[in-house]
């Protein structure tokens, strides 16, 4: 199969550093042109399930505005620009739980929108998590620690308590690569 390419972008929004919206005129394979192709620009971001020395796995229990009722989340936050994301991954850990942990496993690397942009996640499985300093976190939310075995993580990704696809994709993918 042929690429997509894209014969021009113009920016019509750039509303703050957290989201630019563009406009491309993408050619298709066959040689028709789409001149009004929406692109989304957000910083990418990772995501982290944290495994802690005695494996418990810390999340956090919090309300985001686009949704209803309280959610649990993995650790996570936006890359800085030219950040490499597992250092990114290991500075938001530190910075939210003041943990660090000494085994990584990346989960992979996955576009949020294939057809509109919107960042790119970046999933890493951390394992023996320790605490080594205070928290420092930078999140406008309220949240709380909520420490679970590997049996209630299953059990609240089944019951829907992760509410944002990330969050439910990241899980589930750490929940598989223990099972294997």
């Amino acid at each position: 199969m042929k690429a997509w390419k894209t014969r021009s972008r113009r920016t019509i929004l750039e509303y703050s550093q957290f989201l630019t919206v563009e406009e491309h005129a993408v050619e298709l394979p066959d040689g028709r042109v789409i001149a009004d192709w929406p692109w989304i620009i957000t910083p990418n971001f990772v995501n982290i399930v944290v495994e802690t020395e005695d494996q418990r796995f810390l999340c956090f229990r919090q309300r985001k505005y686009g949704l209803d009722g309280l959610s649990l989340a993995p650790v996570g936050g936006f890359l800085e620009p030219g950040e490499d994301p597992l250092s990114g991954a290991q500075r938001e850990l530190l910075e939210e739980t003041g943990y660090e942990a000494a085994d990584w496993i990346p989960l992979g690397t996955y576009r949020v929108d294939p057809n509109r942009g919107a960042g790119t996640a970046y999933f890493y499985l951390a394992r023996g998590a320790q605490p080594v300093t205070e928290p420092d976190p930078d999140d406008l939310e309220e949240q709380e620690w909520v420490l679970l075995t590997q049996a209630e993580l299953a059990a609240a990704l089944s019951r829907g308590e992760f509410k944002a696809l990330p969050w439910a994709s990241i899980v589930a993918l750490a929940l598989q690569r223990m099972e294997g």
